[in-house]
């Protein structure tokens, strides 16, 4: 049984990590999606919630599981017996620091595997922190985040 881990902040959960997560699960028997509890970044949602919106996005994926994480993503790899982790690429921007955090887990891990997705075409552009901005200045996000996310989204942005 192969199983993968698919680690980020999530925050919130976009089409575009559903668009990776939906194919990473095609290739492979388990795929773990890790909720990183401390990002170094503005969260709009907290961990909980960011776990359930994910919970939500993927419930259709049978052999998709989500879970929080705290500390080194490779020890979350351990933990769940994967052999591989999934990163999106989106544009060449994200290459470079994929690239980095490769040789890094490489360091830390030598037999876990890091296998980059490129971002479909209509989620190139996207990015949760774009997205936020967005929400943020009264635009719809209806397209980029599955339903219950958008309507979270929402809330949030209006509670602000």
């Amino acid at each position: 049984m192969t199983t993968a881990v698919y680690p980020g902040s999530f925050d919130p959960f976009t089409n575009g990590h559903l668009d990776v997560a939906r194919r990473a699960a095609r290739l492979f028997d388990r795929l773990v999606i890790g909720i990183y509890a401390t990002p170094d970044k503005k969260l709009m949602f907290d961990l909980d919630e960011r776990v359930a919106l994910a919970c939500v996005a993927v419930a259709s994926l049978p052999n998709v599981e989500v879970r929080s994480y705290h500390g080194l993503t490779v020890e979350l790899a351990r933990e769940v017996g994967a052999q591989v982790m999934v990163r999106g690429l989106r544009v060449s921007a994200d290459f470079e620091f994929e690239f980095d955090l490769a040789m890094m887990t490489h360091k830390l891990s030598p037999d876990l595997e890091m296998l980059c997705l490129m971002a479909s075409p209509q989620y190139q552009f996207l990015s949760a922190s774009l997205l936020k901005e967005v929400a943020r200045l009264g635009g719809n996000v209806d397209d980029w985040v599955p339903s219950g996310v958008a309507e979270a989204v929402k809330k949030k942005v209006e509670n602000v």
